[in-house]
């Protein structure tokens, strides 16, 4: 590892290929904080939901049915939002975080319009939104209430 530079501002060491691997493989993609406090707003309003539905395109992290409505919780940096954490690019090999942001992106939008096209509505929430639970919580409570004939709530 690299020692902190001249000027009192610890680099930036880089990780072997290996290092880096096994860090990424660290990222989990289900279960993760954000998620579970969207599950526990949802649940505490008395809404019943199943996860991660593998016959919905995307696997919504939380579907509801009975208002044939998907919920997705996004991670700023990988789904890019637009937030200050959303629109930061590493450093290093920028290209290749930029291509795999925008891949992710244009995965939502494919997602959400087949979704939409069986019927359903769908809702993203992203990680800096859930610093205001009581927000998210009206956000749902209101996208849930719209009932399954209403247009999704943005």
């Amino acid at each position: 590892m690299k020692k902190a530079a001249a000027s009192g501002h610890a680099a930036h060491p880089r990780e072997d290929p290996a290092e880096r691997s096994r860090i990424m493989r660290a990222v989990k993609s289900r279960d993760t904080a954000p998620e579970l406090a969207v599950r526990r707003i949802t649940h505490r309003m008395g809404f019943r939901f199943s996860l991660k539905r593998d016959d919905l395109p995307g696997k919504p992290d939380l579907a509801l049915p009975k208002y044939r409505a998907a919920i997705f919780v996004h991670g700023c940096f990988w789904h890019g939002h637009r937030c200050r954490r959303g629109a930061r690019v590493p450093k290093t090999n920028t290209g290749y975080w930029r291509a795999k942001v925008a891949r992710n992106r244009s995965r939502d939008r494919r997602v959400a319009a087949e979704l939409r096209a069986r019927g359903w509505r769908v809702l993203a929430i992203y990680e800096c939104q859930l610093r205001r639970e009581g927000a998210v919580g009206k956000r749902i409570e209101k996208f849930l209430r719209a009932g399954p004939d209403r247009p999704d709530n943005r």
